[in-house]
Parts: structure tokens; C-alpha cells; sequence
């Protein structure tokens, strides 16, 4: 699986995906930031999907069709709130990841597109969180899924990813 580095908007992408990825909470339900961009793109058919595969423990994941957003499939990744930088959160982070990937696989996806989960409200550190995040990207062993996007919003927010990864 390739992984590329995105600069623009996850709910506009310029190209069809397999799947989008949502930083989701617990509850699966509209939030701020990349989930409140996800939610008011999707339009309202969103929630009651949501509301069927609720809840989402920290470090799983859950798909939804998307609706009016560009992609076949949501995925509804729930990373953790940081806290101490532990190992657990560490761990929590790389299993949100992981399992996001898993479910675009089992759907027989070939894309994915992923905001950088839980560096935004649940304060991860983008420079922490990077390294956890390419760590478990490349170890995940795909069947369909052939292309992984990282997507920022800037040149200066994806600078930690592309310092993990040397991308």
C-alpha cells in the first residue's frame, strides 16, 4: 500500500475514495472540527447511520455509507483524548488507525483518506502522534486497499508526518 501526504480539504477531496476517515467520538456523534466538517458535508442521513453502529470504544472503528461526501464509506475512527503521553495512548492512537484500515480492507476498498485523529481537540501533539501514526500504517498488510492519504491542511500541519515518514 502507497501512503501519500494530502494538502486540501477531507470532505472536498478533488477525487472519489474508498473511504474517508472521521476523528470520532465515543458516541459517534456530530462534533467539532474534522467530525463537524464530516457531519454538515454528509448531510443529515449521517446521524441515524451513526446512531446504528454506536457506540465506538476508544481505538476501534465503525463505517457508514457518505452520503453526499465524495467517498463510498465514512470511517468513524476513535482515537484518544491525550492526556500523559502514555503508552496507552500510544497504543490507542496506532489501534484507531489500524482498525479504520481494517474495515476499508474486509470492504474491499482501495483508498482511504485520513485526518491526522485526535491531534486536533483531543490535543495529541502532531509531532507525537506522527510517528505512532506511520508506525502503524506501515505495518498494517492490506488485500485491497492500495492507497493511503494523509490529509492536512496545510504544508505546516502535515510537517510532522512527513518528518516521520520521510515522505
Amino acid at each position: 500500500m502507497k501512503t501519500e501526504i494530502f494538502i486540501g480539504d477531507l470532505v472536498a477531496l478533488p477525487f472519489h475514495a474508498g473511504a474517508v476517515v472521521n476523528a470520532a467520538n465515543e458516541d459517534l456523534a456530530a462534533g467539532g472540527g474534522v467530525c463537524g466538517a464530516i457531519f454538515r458535508a454528509a448531510g443529515p442521513g449521517l446521524q441515524a447511520a451513526c446512531e446504528k453502529v454506536a457506540p465506538c470504544p476508544t481505538g476501534e472503528a465503525r463505517i457508514t455509507p457518505a452520503f453526499k461526501i465524495n467517498a463510498e464509506h465514512i470511517i468513524h475512527a476513535v482515537g484518544p483524548i491525550f492526556r500523559d503521553d502514555s503508552t496507552e495512548e500510544r497504543e490507542l492512537l496506532a489501534a484507531a488507525y489500524t482498525s479504520a484500515l481494517q474495515l476499508a480492507d474486509e470492504a474491499g476498498l482501495e483508498s482511504i483518506a485520513f485526518p491526522a485523529i485526535s491531534t486536533g481537540i483531543y490535543g495529541f501533539p502532531p509531532e507525537e502522534a506522527a510517528p505512532v501514526v506511520h508506525a502503524a500504517i506501515t505495518a498494517f498488510k492490506p488485500k485491497s486497499l492500495k492507497l493511503c492519504l494523509l490529509v492536512y491542511r496545510s504544508e505546516e500541519s502535515a510537517a510532522p508526518a512527513r518528518e516521520a515518514a520521510a515522505l
